[in-house]
């Protein structure tokens, strides 16, 4: 019985992890359409290519995407940026030149 109990708190985890992936997934989507639709539309209002480089153009998606870098990290976590295992792949890296360089 506490088995199954110990089963279902896991998909029920799962399934929320789940979630959030597809959340973040949906959110990066709809970020790049709507980024993409004000900067086209940013130079089709204009005089053309003379905003391109204009802050004006551009900080929307700067803002937003800070918001998605954010949202990123929560749904990831570190190992979204470093991978899973990279602190004790580092750190065994590291043991190992300084076993190199005590014998060098």
């Amino acid at each position: 019985m506490e088995h199954s109990n110990l089963e279902e708190q896991k998909y029920i985890r799962a399934k929320k992890k789940v979630k959030a992936i597809k959340g973040f997934y949906v959110h990066l989507a709809v970020y790049l359409i709507v980024n993409a639709f004000l900067i086209i539309m940013q130079l089709a209002t204009n005089d053309g290519w003379s905003h391109f480089w204009e802050w004006s153009t551009y900080n929307t998606a700067i803002f937003w995407g800070i918001g998605i870098a954010f949202h990123a990290f929560n749904v990831f976590g570190m190992s979204f940026l470093l991978g899973k295992d990279w602190e004790e792949k580092k750190i065994k890296e590291i043991m190992e030149k300084d076993k190199r360089d005590l014998w060098e």
